[in-house]
């Protein structure tokens, strides 16, 4: 089953979990999720509990406290070693918008 935006799959990032990755030096994140945040239908009945604004995008918005940067939708992570690569990412620019797509490339080390 493919995961939207108004499926319950999925598990997602809050605040203080993406706060503890942040301040222990992570700088880039990614998924291949549609979303770092839980899904929106959870989001949703929490607010509608509590109607606190804060849970909104709680784990894109810890960017506010400590910058990072995020990658959703990443495909073929599968296929990548728990170490001895690194990443770069090719963003694009889009006027005005908030968010873009990237190329994001995995660089081997030397395997000699």
């Amino acid at each position: 089953m493919a995961t939207t935006i108004t499926s319950p799959a999925g598990c997602g990032m809050g605040r203080e979990a993406t706060l503890y990755l942040l301040e222990r030096g992570v700088r880039l994140t990614g998924t291949d999720g549609w979303s770092w945040d839980a899904p929106f239908v959870h989001t949703a009945m929490k607010y509608g509990e509590t109607r606190d604004p804060s849970l909104i995008w709680e784990g894109h918005k810890a960017g506010r406290d400590i910058g990072y940067c995020h990658l959703e939708k990443l495909h073929n992570l599968e296929s990548l070693p728990p170490n001895g690569f690194s990443i770069s990412c090719f963003p694009v620019k889009i006027r005005a918008a908030s968010a873009g797509w990237t190329r994001a490339v995995a660089i081997f080390e030397d395997q000699r």
